[in-house]
């Protein structure tokens, strides 16, 4: 179980993992050096998987951030994922529950690159049943992991 420090270290992390030993430290009434224990514990335990960080696809060039849900035939799944896996195109891609159902996030530059995508990356996939395709308008919150 978390008590009350590593809960109020996990949410730090997650809102900013660059947050110095020190600062945590200052914060929870630790030594930098217990903190950093703590840390090593949360990630020795499983609980902190990996330190990343956020990257804006827009400045970067990526307009367009489309969600597709995919309904493939069980006997195809692995190699549709293994395929979807290699694209530089797919940020996320995520098997849910039902009838075998992949959660598709895709980061593309324009409409027209979109299309190419679907095309050639998408239809032309063997096993493919059914697909969803909803292009992100605006996002108002986006948070990673727990509410801890």
């Amino acid at each position: 179980m978390l008590d009350t420090i590593d809960s109020h270290i996990l949410r730090r992390l997650a809102q900013n993992s660059r947050i110095s030993y020190t600062d945590l430290a200052k914060e929870v009434g630790l030594s930098g050096v217990a903190v950093k224990e703590r840390i090593e514990r949360l990630v020795n335990q499983g609980i902190i998987e990996q330190f990343s960080i956020v990257i804006s696809a827009e400045k970067l060039g990526k307009k367009i951030s489309a969600y597709l849900e995919l309904e493939v035939e069980p006997k195809h799944l692995d190699k549709i994922v293994a395929a979807l896996k290699e694209n530089e195109r797919v940020a996320v891609l995520y098997e849910m529950t039902g009838a075998c159902i992949l959660h598709t996030h895709i980061l593309v530059e324009s409409i027209e690159e979109m299309e190419h995508f679907m095309n050639e990356s998408i239809y032309s996939l063997e096993g493919l049943l059914r697909v969803e395709n909803q292009i992100l308008l605006k996002r108002h919150k986006n948070q990673d992991g727990l509410n801890i």
